[in-house]
């Protein structure tokens, strides 16, 4: 998620980018911090615990991604016993690395002159409700 703060912090611009397949998000904010944390944790579960995540939760979002793409972004390993684990594959690390990069992309858009005129006339705080 991209958030772009106004001089005094009141309005702010907030672009997510979501990549579908379908009706399913293929890639997302959430699971792309999701593959980071399995890259640097080696496991689902670990990822999970390590960004706050329920492991069922983890393990849905790791098959959406999976089912949505070419080709698996996350391979998960076992040795026929009780360990296990997972790692992200080049392929996941290359989907990763270009969503980050539209991410930085989004930023810019927070700098731009669109922006910058719908900030001018954005209220600081919404007015109260009114019975119609």
């Amino acid at each position: 998620m991209v958030h772009t703060r106004a001089m005094a912090g009141a309005t702010f611009l907030k672009i997510k980018i979501q990549i579908m397949c379908g009706s399913e998000i293929a890639m997302g904010p959430g699971k792309a911090d999701l593959l980071e944390a399995i890259a640097c944790n080696g496991s689902i579960s670990a990822a999970a615990r390590a960004i706050g995540m329920s492991y069922r939760r983890a393990w849905l979002l790791v098959d959406t991604m999976n089912r949505c793409w070419e080709q698996p972004l996350i391979a998960t390993m076992t040795d026929g016993g009780a360990r296990g684990g997972a790692k992200v594959t080049d392929f996941g690390n290359e989907v990763l690395g270009r969503f980050r990069n539209l991410q930085k992309q989004a930023l810019l858009l927070g700098r731009g002159a669109d922006w910058h005129e719908l900030e001018q006339h954005l209220r600081q705080t919404p007015l109260d409700h009114q019975v119609i």
